[in-house]
């Protein structure tokens, strides 16, 4: 394993850039802390839980020296799991950074530290540079990066009941939510189902009439079967006659359990539902909903549930393999990207004025940002429905102080309508 994150060509670009070899110590923490200048290399999403094992004895608050220096590739999800751990972190007033951009860029933020992360292979030492400030201050402060807003939300939400189908994933570690919480804050209810109960539904293998294309040839991953298409219109049924009996506004899925259940995903039918008027998201994420549900209220729209993939300056690019149709200006069907099968929906999103949007898991700050949608994107390592939104001055907040990976995409600027509600 250590041996195959040295080939990566992302890692030999950074010790070129760096004039020296990193020692890779895999999976084995028991000696992090001790030595100079380590990095915590986030490979791939799904791995926030891991980090909570390893760092979390007895479940309690992490311990880990700071500053934490998370490294990311930019693929694989890599980017939004850095987030939701740092996230993590923040609520425990332990400060970090997230390592993010081109190997030279990468390099210099490694420079900036006395102690080298590597060890040199030459004279020329980067770690001489002048030390640099990470964006974040001492323990319990704010960090420089730090652009969300206190709010009081009000019971905005009063009267709505939205449903949790399974738990939160595993790895969603910063993510909790406090169902007292919610009802007395944002007068929501929120109803916890089972997923046996939506796996009973699935199996009837009922839906109504839906008009949707014939299956196109995905450009990424194998062909789509028909019965595939079938299985997901059935995931929607499912999911409709659930919104039914619990009288739902709408409900997160803890999807990645359908993989192994059904060999196949939720995205088609989120799409379908947030198309329809209900909130629906994945992963079980209940702040991803909770914002979004918000955005509903106060914009009278769908967002985009992504995760930030890369940053490029004042580009960010975002990503996730379900998109709300009623978004789209055309959209076709790709595989899922994490598992390769089942049905995803790759969108393309009109450019112009869009909004990223994104509620605490306790309700008490959100970042509020207006952006521009450049272009769509469509690359092979990312989540099939891909947007990069260009925002100045804001990517420290991500790489410093996110709230969770997930945020919600609007079209149009939404920024002050949703900062005069959530005041």
């Amino acid at each position: 394993m250590c041996e195959d994150v040295l080939r990566e060509p992302f890692i030999r670009d950074i010790e070129t850039a760096l004039g020296c070899s990193f020692d890779v110590a895999g999976r084995d923490f028991s000696s992090y802390g001790t030595g100079p200048g380590e990095l915590i290399y986030v490979r791939t999403g799904g791995t926030e839980g891991l980090f909570k094992e390893i760092f979390c004895k007895d479940g309690g608050k992490p311990v880990i020296p700071e500053p934490v220096r998370l490294l990311t590739s930019g693929k694989s999800n890599s980017l939004a799991a850095s987030m939701e751990i740092l996230s993590f972190l923040n609520l425990y007033g332990i400060r970090g950074e997230i390592l993010h951009g081109s190997p030279q860029y990468i390099a210099s933020r490694i420079a900036c530290h006395p102690e080298r992360a590597c060890h040199p292979e030459r004279s020329e030492d980067p770690s001489e540079a002048r030390d640099g400030d990470l964006q974040g201050g001492k323990s319990g402060e704010a960090a420089e990066g730090d652009l969300t807003r206190r709010v009081s939300p009000g019971r905005i939400l009063a009267g709505s009941r939205l449903g949790v189908i399974g738990r939160p994933s595993d790895w969603l570690i910063s993510s909790n939510v406090d169902y007292d919480l919610a009802r007395s804050v944002l007068g929501v209810e929120l109803v916890d189902i089972g997923m046996d109960e939506l796996l009973a539904e699935i199996a009837m293998h009922s839906h109504p009439v839906v008009d949707v294309p014939p299956l196109n040839k995905p450009k990424f991953g194998n062909p789509i079967p028909e019965q595939d298409l079938g299985g997901s219109l059935d995931i929607y049924g499912a999911l409709l006659r659930i919104i039914a009996k619990y009288r739902l506004d709408g409900l997160t899925i803890r999807c990645f359990d359908l993989l192994g259940a059904v060999h196949n995903t939720g995205c088609l039918s989120l799409a379908l539902l947030n198309f329809q008027g209900y909130t629906a998201t994945c992963e079980g994420d209940i702040p991803a909903m909770i914002s979004m549900a918000i955005a509903r209220k106060i914009c009278g729209q769908s967002g985009f549930q992504a995760n930030l993939s890369s940053v490029d300056g004042d580009r960010l690019l975002f990503a996730h393999c379900t998109v709300p149709l009623s978004m789209t200006r055309s959209w076709v069907y790709d595989t899922h990207f994490e598992s390769g099968f089942g049905v995803a929906v790759h969108g393309e999103l009109p450019v112009g004025d869009a909004t990223i949007f994104k509620l605490s898991p306790d309700f008490t700050k959100a970042f509020i940002a207006a952006a521009t949608l450049e272009r769509n994107s469509y690359e092979g390592q990312l989540c099939r429905t891909q947007v990069i939104l260009r925002a100045a001055g804001i990517a420290p907040y991500f790489l410093t102080t996110p709230i969770g990976n997930h945020h919600i995409i609007l079209p149009g600027n939404h920024a002050e309508a949703l900062r005069a509600i959530l005041r």
